[in-house]
């Protein structure tokens, strides 16, 4: 949690609060997805909202977002003046309301300086466009937030930290825009924002949001990572439900009791067992593993054994798993297992699964799996010729083994024709693990394995991981998130630079200890 004072108590006159939703439910085909929910913004605050997958939290921000109508007798006041709801598609920005969502909203193929302007650009009623000076614009704008951004490079080029901050600095100037000549104060609404930043782009965002809150814009954090949002945050709103739960201050609430009123109940962590993985044989061996930022890295795993990768951005650890799929071509290295030697430098994706291994991503619905097929559809893929018969598929005994899979992990709703992209984070989460467990691989492969995903479904994960690898899986989990290595893994490689690895093991496996080996690594490396 941050040691300084919430800015809110900063602001020293009382004014309107930005953002005033009041009575707000929402129902569909007969089930409440909000109940009577209010949420109060105040000017220069950073406000957190969280809750559980299904708790009301998207319902919410697309009612602001004129995506959905909410029921009769909901109230909204902006800036201290009513609002008629529901609101019309894109009226949220004459609210000077901006969103930045998980996906960014980026045209990857376009400048940073196209993306950036892209709106008003398209609105001007001119023929030519002064390249130079739209430039010297967006330089001027990222420095004064201290952003070292190309405005010629292209999005595709930026590192995932950047482009979030491109996406962020681009709804603040939407919203200054809009708020230029009134008295007014803007709302910038994030929807799990830092999902794919590593540790020292979060504290640079941090950075951006809190500079943002003390002279453009109000800020909703939405995140599901309750250490982040009690870092940033000034107060929190709990949903719970579709009810809300009440408003605390950050700095007052422990994290416990904001997990007690997000699941209803005291939340008891497991405890942690980190077991000894020497009483496995070794049976899996990689020797000089190079990828484009780890070099001739060389290790063995045993049997049944949870290994955590972590260290700060840049180290390379979290290319290992994509290395050893051939999602990503490696430079050199071998991998030995089952009696067979594998050149990491050919091997394919195809050729990997045959081996016996399986990839779980950090970008499940880029990389994971189709968003657009069924769940059924996605999770049989890797063993999709067991349903040809006589050249079609058996689409009956699909359905049949796939509600099996799905009940036995836990997958909600368990409907297999349902589109992938439609389930919550968690659920997505659990059916890709389904979709690699259910053939029980030799070596599971794993990137961020609970990000973006609630408390709830983050210990389910944890449980399915630990399950796979009594069942004699051995696991790799690359992971920013220090509190989940501790938690699953059984012996922990910390990398920094130049691709100096120290290895913890037991009673060195906590979440605090891994931290400060990161950056004691990072700074031998820099002596």
């Amino acid at each position: 949690m941050s040691a300084t004072a919430p800015r809110a108590a900063e602001v020293p006159i009382k004014q309107h609060p930005v953002l005033e939703l009041r009575h707000v439910s929402k129902t569909f085909d007969g089930t409440k997805a909000l109940s009577g929910v209010n949420l109060t913004i105040e000017r220069g605050e950073i406000h957190g909202l969280v809750g559980q997958n299904g708790s009301g939290k998207s319902t919410l921000i697309k009612i602001l977002a004129g995506f959905h109508s909410p029921d009769p007798g909901a109230e909204l006041l902006v800036n201290g003046r009513p609002v008629s709801l529901p609101l019309q598609p894109g009226q949220f920005r004459q609210l000077r309301m901006s969103f930045v969502h998980q996906d960014l909203g980026l045209i990857l193929s376009l400048s940073v300086v196209e993306n950036l302007w892209i709106d008003e650009l398209s609105t001007r009623q001119q023929w030519l466009i002064k390249w130079g000076r739209e430039r010297q614009r967006a330089k001027e704008l990222f420095a004064e937030f201290g952003l070292a951004i190309d405005p010629a490079a292209r999005v595709a080029d930026l590192t995932p930290t950047d482009r979030a901050l491109l996406a962020i600095v681009r709804a603040l100037a939407e919203t200054r825009s809009s708020l230029a000549g009134t008295d007014d104060y803007g709302l910038l609404i994030l929807d799990e924002p830092t999902v794919f930043l590593p540790a020292t782009g979060k504290r640079q965002l941090f950075e951006t949001l809190r500079d943002i809150a003390r002279r453009h814009a109000s800020v909703l954090f939405v995140s599901h990572d309750l250490d982040e949002v009690l870092e940033i945050t000034d107060r929190v709103t709990v949903l719970r439900d579709g009810q809300g739960q009440g408003t605390v201050t950050s700095a007052t609430v422990t994290k416990d009791q904001l997990v007690e009123m997000i699941v209803g109940r005291r939340f008891v962590t497991p405890p942690v067992e980190h077991h000894d993985p020497t009483s496995q044989p070794a049976d899996i061996a990689i020797r000089g593993l190079t990828g484009w930022l780890v070099h001739d890295v060389s290790l063995d795993l045993h049997r049944g054994e949870v290994l955590g990768l972590t260290g700060l951005a840049g180290t390379g650890f979290e290319e290992i798993p994509y290395l050893l799929f051939g999602a990503r071509r490696a430079a050199a290295g071998t991998l030995a297992m089952a009696g067979a030697t594998y050149n990491l430098p050919t091997l394919t994706p195809a050729e990997a699964v045959t081996a016996g291994i399986a990839l779980v991503p950090a970008d499940r619905l880029r990389e994971g799996c189709e968003g657009t097929l069924s769940l059924a559809d996605n999770v049989l893929l890797p063993v999709l010729d067991c349903y040809f018969h006589r050249l079609r598929l058996d689409r009956k005994r699909m359905e049949h083994d796939v509600q099996s899979l799905l009940d036995r992990f836990t997958v909600r709703p368990n409907r297999p024709e349902l589109k992938y992209q439609t389930l919550s984070g968690g659920n997505q989460q659990k059916a890709l693990l389904a979709k690699w467990l259910q053939s029980q691989p030799r070596l599971l492969l794993l990137h961020e394995p609970t990000q973006g995903v609630d408390i709830g479904a983050r210990q389910e994960i944890f449980q399915l991981i630990r399950a796979s690898a009594r069942d004699g899986t051995t696991v790799i989990c690359a992971s920013t998130d220090y509190e989940q290595v501790a938690t699953i893994c059984d012996r922990v490689i910390v990398f920094g630079s130049d691709s100096r690895t120290r290895e913890l093991r037991e009673n060195e496996i906590t979440k605090e200890h891994i931290a400060e080996q990161c950056y004691a690594l990072m700074g031998e490396g820099n002596r």
